[in-house]
């Protein structure tokens, strides 16, 4: 099978590999569409994330779903022609993280394209019964692969506890604020703000729904919320964005009593805080990593047409192309970029 492989930064190769076969609690999945993560170019511009270093060669991509063309021999649920969306972590399920319910928490989880283990820029990918999500035939497959940066919107919003007639600011219009939003508008938030830095991203914001659309280069942040809100703040910030900047800002915009949700990663693992102001605001500032127990959410809530993922795709690329895809997927003005798998 044809694989695309990072070999070394900025340098895709093609490779013939052979084609996995499942294990007994597996399905061999055919992949169809794979999202072209933040993650993923990081790993391509850089060679590592922090302290993860693609030491040997790897096969990005986690974004994905395809269809069913072989079942291993416990596998009750698939079987072959459905079409799933993979959820990219598999963890150990016997930790007491994974024995509580937040298996995400597992301190071993096997995730895709996070080295040593390889994603899925590949024809075809054995993963377990339990992480592969039967479509509904209202859903395609380019959706069922951008479940999962929905999932981190869930997610985060699950985190915050947004609820109706809430106010919320996104900070970062990227793939995951906007994914945020969706999840946000879902689950009842009435006024969605977004910041960002760049133009186009808060002009394809406010196309998709955003209240209002703030660029922190340009605006201060704290004025706009004051003059939104009516002096009150926000009910509750998800900083998606990693930006120092904007982390520090979560404070200045959100109301007393409120909530901030950290998402984004920062270039940096320190960022100063205010600690009198979470104090004396009594604020709730939670982390928030990847998700859990997210995927059948997000495939009824594109089953039933209330969030739009689709919209977010920018250009599609086929694997033979990848290297320019991913060229084309650093341009900051660029929001997300699909790769389909051709056969």
């Amino acid at each position: 099978m044809r694989t695309a492989v990072l070999i070394e930064p900025h340098q895709f190769e093609l490779q013939d590999r052979p084609r996995p076969s499942p294990g007994p609690d597996e399905v061999l999945v055919a992949v169809g569409e794979v999202g072209i993560c933040g993650s993923d170019v990081h790993y391509y511009e850089h060679g590592r994330i922090g302290d993860i270093v693609v030491e040997d060669p790897l096969v990005l991509g986690h974004e994905s779903a395809g269809t069913v063309i072989d079942t291993g021999e416990n596998v009750a649920t698939l079987e072959p022609g459905d079409r799933v969306a993979l959820e990219p972590g598999v963890p150990c399920r016997r930790c007491s993280h994974c024995t509580g319910g937040d298996y995400h928490l597992c301190a071993d989880v096997r995730f895709m394209a996070t080295p040593p283990h390889d994603g899925s820029f590949a024809e075809y990918v054995s993963w377990p019964e339990d992480f592969a999500y039967k479509l509904p035939t209202t859903v395609s497959t380019t959706e069922g692969a951008l479940c999962e940066p929905l999932s981190v919107g869930i997610h985060a919003c699950r985190r915050g506890n947004v609820g109706t007639g809430d106010t919320v600011l996104v900070t970062g219009a990227g793939p995951i604020g906007l994914m945020i939003l969706e999840a946000a508008r879902a689950t009842g938030a009435t006024d969605i703000i977004l910041t960002d830095v760049v133009e186009e991203k808060l002009a394809f914001a406010r196309e998709r729904g955003a209240d209002l659309a703030v660029n922190v280069a340009e605006a201060d942040l704290e004025a706009a919320v004051d003059q939104y809100t009516d002096g009150v703040g926000v009910d509750v910030v998800v900083e998606a964005s990693g930006a120092a900047s904007s982390i520090r800002s979560t404070l200045d915009a959100v109301k007393r009593g409120g909530t901030v949700v950290l998402v984004g990663l920062a270039n940096e693992a320190t960022v100063p805080f205010d600690v009198l102001d979470i104090i004396d605001n009594e604020l709730d500032v939670l982390g928030s990593f990847r998700y859990k127990n997210t995927y059948p959410a997000a495939i009824d809530l594109l089953a039933d047409g209330v969030v739009d993922v689709e919209g977010i795709v920018e250009f599609e690329s086929t694997l033979a192309d990848i290297d320019d895809a991913f060229q084309r997927a650093m341009d900051p003005s660029v929001v997300k970029g699909m790769i389909t798998i051709d056969r």
